[in-house]
């Protein structure tokens, strides 16, 4: 699959998911800064989910209305690459074919595919 990295969830989790051999933009390690409209302007135009930790991405699909190729939101108590890493491992085992053109929103214990 192909992910693109917020800023915010951490080049540990790039690494992990490229070791995991999908494909990995990272923008902490790429594009260090990029604002949050670039960020789902490249994911959109190049076909990455988006994965972040950072609740501004919802109020931008929700409240404003833009589009994307899928996110996933980790709204996470825990927020330690571990954390991330082995929640995101969970959520690939078991939910990837359902990712793409999706919003997910990802806690320690729960999965929900949003509505927009």
């Amino acid at each position: 699959m192909r992910f693109l990295v917020d800023e915010c969830t951490g080049p540990a989790v790039a690494c992990w998911l490229r070791n995991q051999a999908h494909q990995v933009f990272s923008v902490y390690e790429e594009a260090r800064g990029m604002s949050d409209d670039d960020v789902l302007q490249k994911a959109l135009d190049e076909n990455w989910i988006l994965i972040t930790n950072d609740r501004d991405f919802g109020e931008k699909i929700y409240r404003e209305g833009h589009q994307h190729r899928g996110i996933i939101f980790l709204r996470l108590e825990d927020e330690r690459a571990a954390k991330k890493i082995e929640t995101l491992r969970r959520l690939l085992e078991s939910y990837a074919e359902r990712l793409p053109n999706q919003f997910v929103v990802v806690t320690e214990n729960r999965v929900r595919f949003a509505q927009i």
